[in-house]
């Protein structure tokens, strides 16, 4: 993962779980590199997102501010990116089944629906056999 994005990923957490030692242990990572991470963060903004104290840490304006674009942003490439995992991961084609009646009545009609709605991105074609096959 780009630092980058590591070092707003980690940004969040901290503002989350309101401290550097919490969020560390959340993302199992020491605390002196969440630390230098923000740092690194707040370098390359040239701001500081944290006011922090012997005692404790709150969010400068400046850090809420970017929390809450970030915050949607984070979400955004996550849903892009899941959408991009799904599309690759999930079967799609097109599904042929040919059956006789009953088996058709007793085992695939019951279970259609839920087949139906799990996989969206097949286009089945159905061949339904009256009487006896051949």
């Amino acid at each position: 993962m780009d630092h980058h994005l590591l070092a707003i990923r980690v940004f969040t957490r901290v503002v989350e779980t309101g401290g550097f030692t919490r969020a560390a242990d959340s993302l199992r990572m020491p605390k002196a590199t969440v630390t230098k991470l923000v740092q690194n963060l707040e370098n390359h903004l040239q701001t500081k997102l944290f006011q922090r104290t012997t005692r404790s840490v709150s969010v400068t304006p400046e850090g809420e501010c970017y929390y809450q674009r970030t915050v949607k942003w984070l979400a955004e490439l996550e849903q892009m990116e899941g959408s991009m995992t799904e599309s690759q991961s999930a079967p799609q084609g097109v599904l042929r089944i040919d059956v006789g009646g009953g088996s058709a009545r007793q085992l695939l009609l019951p279970a259609l629906p839920d087949f139906l709605l799990a996989i969206r991105r097949f286009r089945s074609i159905w061949g339904l056999a009256i009487g006896k096959l051949i």
